[in-house]
């Protein structure tokens, strides 16, 4: 009985377990905090980095064409194709065109209903083709703008915004992605065109610049 007491006292005097006991505990809480900062980190890196494709797509949209400072500025399905193809360079690793979608569309001022605006052209690129623009399609009239309730933007009489919408489906660095805020990033962008442009439509006669975009040989259009 008394080896018996003796080894219990001695048992609940002993310290040398508590260490590790306590590091067993702390260790899924660590690690969960860790994965959580490292996938934060990453969700909000690629989420900016789409946030800039969409800006600087908006940007170059608006300046892109061919003319000099004497005559309105032409653009060609070959203008719009390299615009595309900047994007996905621009994006990188994030390979957007395989785990996303650009649309860009061409706001304009709709000439059958005072004080509405239609979307004249609009093209796309990227694998997600079940993503179509959340804000109108080519050829939609009698619109009040594009963009968010209480953040759309219109344009101006004989000129164009360029409105951009870059989808992207972010791949998480653990699991199914249930530590990253969502999987899908949608990010959107507008910029007015800088320059004097040329419009004019001969979709009804030699069909050569339909809807103010210069058709060329060899360059198929990125239709959504």
């Amino acid at each position: 009985m008394t080896r018996l007491r003796l080894m219990i006292a001695t048992l609940r005097d002993n310290r040398r377990g508590v260490a590790l006991l306590e590091f067993a505990f702390m260790l899924p809480i660590f690690l969960v905090l860790s994965l959580t900062g490292a996938e934060m980190t990453n969700y909000i890196t690629a989420k900016m980095r789409i946030s800039q494709v969409a800006l600087h797509v908006a940007d170059n949209a608006a300046r892109m064409g061919n003319g000099s400072l004497l005559s309105a500025k032409t653009i060609s399905e070959t203008d719009i194709d390299d615009l595309l193809t900047g994007a996905g360079l621009q994006a990188g690793e994030l390979n957007l065109y395989a785990q996303g979608r650009v649309i860009v569309s061409s706001l304009e001022v709709d000439p059958a209903n005072t004080g509405k605006y239609r979307i004249r052209w609009q093209r796309c690129r990227g694998s997600k083709t079940g993503h179509a623009s959340s804000y109108g399609v080519a050829g939609a009239t009698n619109l009040t703008g594009m963009g968010p309730t209480g953040r759309q933007v219109t344009t101006q009489s004989d000129n164009a915004t360029m409105f951009v919408e870059v989808y992207y489906e972010y791949i998480p660095l653990v699991g199914r992605g249930t530590l990253a805020p969502t999987t899908s990033v949608t990010e959107i962008a507008s910029m007015s065109v800088r320059d004097r442009r040329d419009m004019s439509d001969d979709s009804s006669t030699t069909n050569l610049h339909p809807n103010g975009v210069y058709k060329v040989t060899g360059v198929t259009a990125s239709t959504c």
